[in-house]
């Protein structure tokens, strides 16, 4: 064989070998991604039920200042970002910081809005935690998919399939058949009357409409620039942290100034906050690396795993027949949801 053909093959050989291992380690990304969201998903949700019912002598730790803090950390974990895509070169950070944040101010206020809706909706889902079980929570909370899908078609023009509109219909009928009430509900592992199950309720509601919004909006200025998703993420947190600073002055100045601020922190709560402050950034990456059908995959393992927690464990929920077939059916919606068929329906617009 000539020596040039030779040496054309073995180019060839190491151009398909650097693809295969580029393509097994976008894989490896999406799979560990995805892992990390329903590790991130489930521990939150259940971290957060146990740390707002355990009972504990001395005043329980303020939700309203978690929120500030949780804000704190993921700016500090976004510049690290911005630090690590500056090629860890501190006078290119604070050129980047100075040039995208500062020198555009008009830019950095179009975050307040989304900011002070997330701050609302992060507030909420503590709310929300202390009055339903992570179960039902985890399900009900679902219904972000269909406010999102609103949100988006009447803000984005996205124009919806019939497959979407479909699981939109289910995910409804299935939180309905979650919510509706069973005579099992009057158990004595029930801790929480009506009341405070109805407070729960609307408490996710507020919060799938706010996330819907928030998200929806979020996405509309990530297109219009092209700012890094974490320039932006530094910018949300520092409204976030500015309006959740003055929502604990406001709702919880009082007993601010009797036990201090960080009054009630253990390490069941720092764990909470870490997991809250991690969420936008692990979505981040499997919207990156994943599809919409392991996006979904995730969700409903997340649900699965809720629910045997629940019950096994933190011992606050009784499964019903209603509640699995409610669960079942937003499991099936989410999956159809996602899923995008090869030869495309003709698409709907509302």
């Amino acid at each position: 064989m000539a020596p040039g053909r030779k040496r054309s093959n073995k180019l060839e050989n190491k151009r398909k070998s650097k693809k295969g291992g580029s393509k097994e380690m976008s894989a490896n990304l999406k799979y560990l991604s995805l892992g990390i969201l329903v590790f991130q998903t489930t521990s939150l949700v259940l971290t957060m039920r146990y740390s707002r019912t355990l009972k504990e002598e001395g005043p329980r730790y303020l939700s309203s200042t978690a929120v500030v803090i949780a804000e704190l950390l993921k700016i500090l974990a976004c510049v690290l970002l911005v630090y690590k895509d500056s090629k860890c070169n501190l006078r290119t950070l604070n050129r980047v910081l100075h040039d995208e944040i500062l020198n555009k101010p008009m830019e950095t206020l179009k975050l307040a809005i989304p900011s002070g809706i997330y701050t609302l909706q992060n507030n909420l889902l503590y709310v929300a935690l202390s009055n339903l079980d992570a179960a039902t929570y985890q399900v009900t909370y679902q219904l972000k998919i269909l406010t999102t899908a609103l949100f988006s078609v009447s803000m984005l023009s996205k124009k919806l399939g019939v497959y979407q509109w479909l699981s939109l219909v289910i995910l409804m009928t299935g939180v309905a058949f979650v919510q509706w009430p069973s005579d099992s509900q009057a158990t004595p592992a029930k801790e929480h009357s009506a009341g405070s199950q109805f407070v729960g309720l609307v408490a996710v509601l507020i919060a799938c409409f706010s996330s819907g919004f928030a998200g929806v909006y979020f996405e509309k200025i990530l297109k219009e620039t092209k700012q890094s998703v974490w320039i932006r993420n530094i910018q949300l947190g520092f409204f976030g942290s500015i309006f959740g600073l003055m929502g604990v002055y406001i709702y919880d100045g009082e007993q601010l100034s009797k036990n201090g601020f960080f009054q009630g922190y253990n390490k069941l709560t720092w764990v909470v906050v870490v997991l809250q402050a991690l969420g936008g950034l692990v979505i981040a990456a499997v919207i990156k690396y994943a599809d919409n059908i392991l996006k979904g995959f995730a969700t409903s393992l997340s649900i699965i795993l809720s629910t045997l927690i629940s019950y096994f464990w933190l011992q606050d929920f009784v499964p019903t027949s209603v509640f699995f077939l409610g669960a079942i059916l937003v499991i099936a919606a989410t999956f159809l949801y996602g899923y995008d068929p090869k030869p495309a329906g003709n698409p709907i617009k509302a």
